[in-house]
């Protein structure tokens, strides 16, 4: 739901929560018959929903980093979704979604254009004999 939440496009079917090893534990006890074990991930189907202790091996104090509070979850931080689907590229849906919060990052980094570019040839002024070897701007 993290795509949805920085409204990158609507989220799926497939939902999944990463959460601490302990939660995990117990609600394995209490679902001990809904417990998924994948590729060295450990996780917990106890409704429509999975609950992982990681994926891809990455696990809830990783994932938490820099993330996003609610009143009762995280949100995954862009960079690590966006980390997150790189490692799923080659499947179809992860590539369109990596192209999605690409595309995301470059609009946020937009209006900060022309005060890097002014920033930068402040930096250059007092140089002698700058020769650009390759120098490109974006239309406007």
């Amino acid at each position: 739901m993290a795509m949805e939440f920085y409204e990158l496009r609507k989220s799926g079917k497939d939902i999944d929560f990463v959460a601490r090893e302990i939660d995990v534990l117990n609600l394995i006890n209490m679902y001990p018959e809904r417990v998924k074990h994948l590729w060295g991930d450990l996780g917990i189907c106890p409704f429509e929903f999975e609950i992982w202790k990681s994926i891809c091996l990455f696990d809830y104090d990783y994932l938490k980093q820099n993330a996003i509070e609610m009143e009762n979850y995280l949100v995954i931080s862009k960079d690590k979704l966006l980390f997150m689907k790189t490692l799923g590229i080659k499947k179809d849906k992860y590539l369109n979604d990596v192209k999605l919060i690409v595309e995301s990052i470059f609009k946020e980094q937009n209006p900060k254009f022309k005060e890097i570019i002014m920033h930068n040839e402040k930096l250059l002024e007092n140089i002698n004999g700058v020769t650009y070897i390759e120098r490109s701007l974006p239309e406007p």
